[in-house]
């Protein structure tokens, strides 16, 4: 669909300088001016034995926030995930916040399972499986609907130092299953003793941040601060939540920034068989593409700059070999962002068979359709037909076509 020039989006901003738990989350939204009457009147429809919801004023290193704390009955109770999941089937949550609201008890459930080496069918969960920690992450699904925004982006998460009690004994800060969860999300450093970040935070943030890093170029509106219960002496324990407006355009571009690392060397003493092999190895251990350019060195010597584009998780074992296999003393490195659009697979049907290509979105909401070489190689081979016709056939093909892909 085409976006319509000069339309909003709705986002929200997470600074979790503090880290983030459930009671943070649901304090900053409410903070923010979501009502608390339908977020209780949800979590009574529940049908859990009495679950309240209190919610408070109060300071935090002379900060005011919202602290939100549960009261319910004690129970002996552990819920596996299809028991919460039947509560919230029950219940008189919108199908949206049903959704949400599960597919955070999901990832709590698979990052308990990778954990403890079962299945999410067998985990039965401590903690997060209490009336106080579904009353958050429930909640959190309501109030985050009734919040409105569209687009969530998080600062990287501080989870705390030192270690924490929990239902398996005492364990290493972040604890396992917060640990889980934070896979593939940036991390911040903090000198805050104790655990900043829960797993029911983190399981939050993971379902429904959309994008961590700064700030976004918005129109600020609300700005709502939920406390922690703990008194941090370095800092005040408070989550704030940030909404505003901003392009939808614009916002979209964003979504698709992208860092990579940029390597280069330069080498003039190295034969071109090391070079093209060295090249092979980085592009099997991960590297998002590698070249060279031919250059020119001190006293006009004939050389190559090999260059090599790749994400952190492989930066090192990048130079490695880059050490290993050139003979190189020095890598320069930086790092770089790039502008990546959504992309997908997509197949058209010309007279001569069909071929295989790539669909790819610009920020306007048009779509673009590129065929793919090696299918198009395979058929002009198999037909005897000129490849740029194939080619030309293959987009003709899904330029005259009267579906336009759901993207």
């Amino acid at each position: 669909m085409i976006q319509v020039k000069g339309a909003v989006m709705r986002v929200a901003y997470l600074d979790c300088s503090s880290g983030i738990s459930g009671d943070m989350t649901l304090g900053a939204l409410i903070d923010a001016g979501v009502p608390l009457e339908p977020i209780q009147r949800g979590l009574d429809s529940l049908g859990l034995p009495l679950c309240r919801l209190v919610v408070s004023e109060v300071k935090k290193h002379g900060f005011r926030a919202t602290h939100v704390r549960v009261e319910y009955e004690p129970e002996q109770k552990h819920r596996h995930l299809h028991h919460i999941t039947q509560l919230i089937d029950r219940s008189s949550l919108t199908p949206t916040q049903r959704d949400r609201a599960i597919r955070i008890f999901q990832r709590l459930a698979e990052a308990e399972a990778q954990v403890h080496g079962t299945t999410v069918a067998k985990v039965h969960f401590h903690e997060v499986g209490a009336v106080d920690s579904i009353a958050d992450i429930v909640g959190t699904a309501i109030a985050w609907e009734l919040l409105g925004a569209e687009r969530l982006v998080c600062s990287p998460i501080p989870t705390g130092r030192g270690s924490v009690q929990i239902a398996h004994g005492r364990v290493g800060i972040p604890a396992p299953a917060t640990a889980e969860l934070l896979r593939g999300i940036p991390l911040a450093a903090s000198e805050a003793e104790g655990e900043l970040t829960t797993p029911t935070g983190a399981a939050i943030v993971a379902t429904l941040a959309d994008a961590f890093g700064g700030v976004p170029a918005m129109r600020l509106d609300r700005i709502g601060y939920g406390a922690g219960t703990r008194d941090l002496a370095e800092q005040p324990n408070v989550l704030r939540l940030m909404v505003g407006e901003c392009d939808a355009v614009a916002a979209r571009v964003a979504e698709w920034e992208d860092p990579i690392w940029m390597l280069e060397t330069n080498l003039d003493d190295v034969p071109g068989e090391w070079v093209a092999y060295c090249t092979e190895r980085l592009l099997a251990a991960g590297a998002l593409d590698v070249y060279t350019v031919p250059i020119q060195m001190k006293k006009n010597r004939p050389a190559v700059l090999l260059a090599v584009l790749c994400r952190a998780a492989e930066l090192l074992a990048l130079e490695q070999i880059i050490f290993s296999e050139t003979g190189s003393l020095g890598i320069r490195r930086w790092l770089a962002q790039r502008h990546v659009l959504p992309r997908r697979s997509h197949h058209v049907a010309t007279p001569w068979g069909q071929v295989a290509g790539k669909l790819a979105r610009l920020a306007d909401g048009s779509v673009r359709f590129a065929p793919e070489y090696e299918s198009c190689r395979e058929l002009a081979a198999a037909t005897g037909c000129a490849l740029r016709v194939i080619y030309q056939a293959a987009q003709q093909a899904f330029d005259l076509s009267a579906e336009c892909p759901e993207w």
